[in-house]
């Protein structure tokens, strides 16, 4: 059954009040319950409002999207879904097929166009950016939904989520990311613009409760333990394509799922077709519980791995950082390879909104009750971040160091203590490491060292792993 069956036969009962109540039923069927960010979302929606949505990652942002585009087919309005890459697009256009129907849904990329006269079309952001630009306020978009809108926010391709915005003032929009600032601006400009009130909905709850480590054992060996502890489904983050399927390949000599459960992959696999090259790795690898995603595989391999995790089938995903950007794969642990990229000019370090991107796809709604966030780490990385601190602080005068946070991890992952103090020598911490292995002692230690080689107020608190 379909949403589309639900719609109330007269056009002209179809009101807010009913289309909500419709839209509930659905949901309802699903076996899913709003959450009171996505009722108000959805409310604010069917009466025509703009909304800017910033709830946290695995809050159910999907669903209110879902919920846009049946108040638009409902009022005869066409409605366009914006995402930053095809991945994603082509995630969520199958997605929306089997909620609307295939009839109603298409899709528009730089390389692909598949029924784009259709009442909901899925898009990447540049291609409704020139859509808006050719067409602009006569263009027949009744509806827009960005997702991950904190993309505006980037100097190269922000101004594809910056044209719409500007050429169609016709369109209601919902705009939606984990991770937007204040947006008092976006507020008040889409109600000049569009003559319709903007409302804002925020949460700051999270659904499922993240817990976070770090891991200093190699990387098999992390995987291993939280295989052992039922933390999977794991997902493997790498920041390049090679290094994620070189992962994959690696992992195979660890054995992560029950003959039972090699048997489900196969029959779910059935007579899907590998071509030669990377499809006869793929299906050695998925056969062995173990899958690679990232977006530069083909739709259909893509789409299978996502079907096998969506099934609970896959133990283990390498993977690349596209997980950040809202690709529906269930996971209940992410680690970290690193916690640094190349960003196409240099090697940096991930920055806050990318982080938070990416962990927060830990622990999804429907499916965990917690979920896990585990950046690989050593101890000469935990040295290193000890010299910048030292060197910030020596450039800073006798300025107090701030108190940054520590995360707990397990004590297999973590022996002893690998703290980055900022005010004191590596000597020092190592000194404090051979004489303590509990964080106490070491914070004790590391402190009387401090106040007797004059530190200024002491060593802050650990920001490595303790």
């Amino acid at each position: 059954m379909t949403i589309t069956e639900l719609l109330p036969p007269s056009p002209q009962a179809r009101d807010a009040d009913s289309l909500y109540d419709a839209f509930e039923t659905w949901v309802g069927q699903q076996g899913i319950t709003l959450y009171p960010a996505q009722e108000e979302a959805v409310i604010e929606i069917m009466t025509g409002s703009n909304v800017i949505l910033s709830t946290p990652t695995g809050s159910g942002k999907t669903l209110v999207a879902t919920g846009a585009h049946f108040a638009a087919m409902a009022q005869g309005k066409r409605t366009f879904y914006t995402a930053p890459i095809k991945a994603l697009v082509s995630e969520k256009f199958f997605a929306l097929c089997d909620i609307f129907g295939a009839a109603n849904v298409g899709m528009l990329t730089g390389d692909a166009s598949v029924n784009n006269k259709a009442p909901i079309i899925c898009c990447t952001a540049e291609v409704l950016a020139n859509i808006a630009l050719r067409e602009g306020a006569g263009a027949d978009i009744g509806q827009v939904v960005m997702d991950e809108f904190h993309f505006y926010a980037e100097p190269d391709r922000g101004w594809a989520w910056q044209v719409p915005i500007l050429e169609l003032p016709q369109a209601q929009f919902i705009l939606m990311s984990a991770t937007l600032g204040d947006v008092e601006r976006f507020q008040s400009d889409l109600t000049r613009r569009t003559g319709r009130t903007t409302a804002v909905v925020t949460s700051v709850e999270r659904p499922v409760p993240l817990s976070y480590s770090y891991a200093m054992t190699p990387l098999h060996e992390t995987l291993e333990e939280l295989l052992a502890t039922h933390q999977a489904p794991i997902y493997v983050v790498h920041f390049t394509q090679a290094s994620a399927l070189e992962r994959a390949q690696a992992l195979m000599s660890i054995n992560v799922c029950t003959r039972e459960e090699k048997d489900a992959i196969a029959a779910l696999i059935g007579g899907f077709r590998f071509s030669s090259g990377f499809g006869r790795t793929l299906s050695r690898l998925v056969r062995h519980g173990i899958g690679v995603h990232h977006a530069g595989m083909l739709p259909k391999y893509r789409r299978l791995v996502e079907q096998l995790a969506q099934a609970g089938l896959l133990k283990v995903i390498a993977g690349t950082d596209t997980l950040g950007v809202g690709i529906n794969v269930p996971i209940r642990t992410v680690v970290f390879t690193g916690l640094s990229k190349y960003d196409g000019s240099r090697q940096r370090v991930l920055k806050a909104r990318e982080f938070h991107q990416i962990a927060g796809r830990a622990g999804r709604a429907g499916y965990d009750t917690s979920g896990s966030v585990v950046v690989q780490t050593t101890r000469r990385s935990c040295a290193r971040s000890s010299a910048r601190s030292l060197r910030r602080g020596s450039s800073a005068g006798t300025r107090r160091p701030s108190r940054g946070w520590s995360m707990p991890s397990p004590s297999r992952w973590s022996r002893g203590c690998g703290s980055a103090i900022p005010c004191c020598s590596t000597s020092l911490r190592e000194r404090a490491i051979r004489s303590s292995r509990c964080a106490s002692c070491c914070e004790t230690t590391m402190r009387s060292h401090a106040t007797r080689l004059g530190c200024p107020g002491g060593p802050s608190r650990s920001t490595g792993p303790c």
